[in-house]
């Protein structure tokens, strides 16, 4: 009995939310406006473009539209009293602004339009600029300049110059170029409140401030390091390499001396020798002594002659770098006053050994005429000793 009133129940509800469901279609589909919009499932209504309101009755103005309404979308029809393309100009501006100024007489044209009759001495749009300097010179400034004389009651006119341009009638050109802006000897050249810089080889920038860098194509070969110039460049060559990039290979040099029998007797001279190659430096002969002596027995065995046992003993000539005058001269000058100091300090030393070496002999036989003083001093110096000792054994 229960489930069968629960399913009465259920059904009961279906059908009412049925009912309502086809209640909110047939209403919006009987208030929308279907020519300019449509109903959603949601019973609601969604407006075309143009058009809006809750049933799309309204259509959207013109955007910008002051005082207009429409008929169609984006239509700006001017309310009575208002005229322009967005209804913003006020047919009777005359009346109720009053634009024209010092006495002028004001004229609608139309649209909203007007117009100013200006009485002799004023001139303008609204007339609220007296004929002064300026409109009586015609225009006299120059190069764009604007010609000011406080809306014409200023005794005389002033010129506001465009950039660039100086001068009562702004008929000087400024020389942009009086201040030097182009750095590395480049080329100035002035122009309308502007200037150009010609660069000289190897520079670039508006100031001709930026070295080029010439190694960036990489012109070192075989992995030497590029140095960049001015409008050139250096290659640091490693071993074996030389030329301008570093493209030449240096052969190695060879040392071939030559067979001289009677210069490997009794402490002859060998000169070592180098093959002459074009394009390489020769280095300066290095001359060594040698002792030796033929070697018995062997010029039978091997088909080079008789062989040498040679040692070396001493390079004679070689390259050395000396110190310059300069610094020779810092270290005569040094050597000079270190000798007089040392003297000095001798010198003084004998004479403080030779004062003392005399008072000691002083002490111990005086003579007659200084006997007096020299008891004296040697009393002084007992007493010392006596002041001195107890200080001492105190302090122990």
């Amino acid at each position: 009995m229960l489930r069968s009133f629960c399913l009465q129940l259920m059904s009961l509800i279906w059908i009412l939310l049925a009912h309502h469901q086809l209640a909110q279609g047939d209403d919006c589909s009987e208030r929308c406006n279907l020519a300019h919009g449509c109903c959603d499932q949601d019973g609601k209504c969604r407006c075309d473009p143009g058009w809006e309101g809750e049933y799309c009755e309204e259509c959207v103005r013109m955007p910008g539209c002051l005082h207009g309404t429409c008929h169609q979308p984006w239509q700006c029809i001017c309310h009575s009293g208002w005229a322009g393309k967005f209804c913003d100009k006020d047919v009777h501006i005359c009346e109720h602004q009053s634009p024209c100024q010092n006495g002028a007489q004001c004229i609608y044209d139309r649209d909203g339009e007007y117009s100013c009759l200006c009485p002799e001495g004023f001139h303008g749009k609204d007339c609220e600029m007296k004929t002064g300097p300026c409109e009586k010179a015609g225009s006299p400034c120059k190069n764009g300049g604007q010609c000011q004389d406080e809306n014409g009651f200023a005794s005389n006119f002033t010129c506001r110059c465009l950039a660039g341009f100086v001068g009562a009638l702004c008929e000087h050109d400024v020389d942009d170029c009086l201040m030097r802006p182009c750095a590395n000897g480049a080329t100035c050249h002035d122009g309308i409140n502007r200037f150009s810089c010609q660069c000289q080889v190897g520079f670039e920038g508006r100031f001709c401030t930026i070295n080029i860098n010439d190694c960036a194509s990489q012109p070192c070969k075989n992995g030497a390091k590029c140095y960049d110039r001015i409008n050139d460049y250096d290659c640091l060559c490693p071993d074996r390499f030389t030329g301008k990039t570093c493209e030449i290979p240096v052969p190695e040099p060879t040392w071939s001396p030559p067979y001289h029998p009677a210069n490997h007797e009794n402490g002859g001279v060998v000169k070592s020798t180098t093959s002459e190659m074009p394009g390489v430096t020769q280095p300066e002969p290095i001359r060594i002594m040698v002792t030796g002596r033929r070697v018995a027995n062997h010029s039978e065995k091997e088909p080079g002659g008789g062989l040498l046992k040679i040692s070396v003993k001493e390079v004679v000539t070689q390259r050395d770098s000396g110190l310059s005058e300069a610094q020779l001269v810092t270290v005569l000058v040094f050597g000079v006053l270190t000798a007089v100091l040392v003297l000095i300090t001798v010198l003084l030393m004998l004479r403080n050994w030779q004062r003392g070496r005399q008072r000691s002999n002083w002490c111990q036989s005086p003579s007659q005429a200084a006997r007096k003083l020299q008891d004296q001093e040697c009393q002084v110096g007992m007493l010392n000793t006596i002041l001195i000792e107890p200080r001492k054994t105190t302090e122990l």
